[in-house]
């Protein structure tokens, strides 16, 4: 699911991927507009199963799991802390719960403003299916 959710340099929110044009993405804005326009190639288009999130013991913790824990953390339901509006510690205190070894040094706070930012987005439009399926395959094919 998180293949299809793509977030875009510059522009705010998350978009849906529709359709690809020449040159170009057709996107769909996750907002109530759900408003379609191009992203072209000079755009900085990434999808959120790409992203990762650094930790102290020199991993990369896929996005995906850390809506997880934070589904987990708030049984699903979207976060009550606004993004924009709640200080710097409140941002980190959430942070710490959905990524406990998290690494201070390179995940700065508006890293994390941005993953709040994007898990309310995704829970209210009802997309909460975080799992990366691709990594699921790949553990059972291991196990057999």
């Amino acid at each position: 699911m998180l293949k299809t959710i793509l977030a875009i340099s510059g522009k705010p929110g998350l978009y849906k991927f529709v359709s690809r044009g020449k040159n170009m993405l057709i996107i769909e804005s996750l907002d109530a507009s759900k408003k379609r326009q191009p992203a072209y190639a000079t755009d900085r288009v990434v999808a959120l199963s790409d992203i990762s999130i650094y930790t102290n013991d020199d991993r990369e913790v896929p996005l995906a799991t850390v809506f997880q824990n934070i589904q987990k953390e708030y049984d699903g339901k979207a976060v009550d802390l606004h993004w924009k509006k709640a200080g710097q510690d409140d941002i980190v205190a959430f942070f710490q719960k959905a990524l406990p070894n998290y690494d201070t040094d390179r995940v700065r706070v508006s890293d994390m403003r941005k993953v709040l930012c994007w898990y309310n987005i995704l829970v209210g439009e009802g997309l909460t299916d975080f799992e990366l399926k691709e990594e699921a395959e790949a553990e059972e094919a291991a196990e057999e």
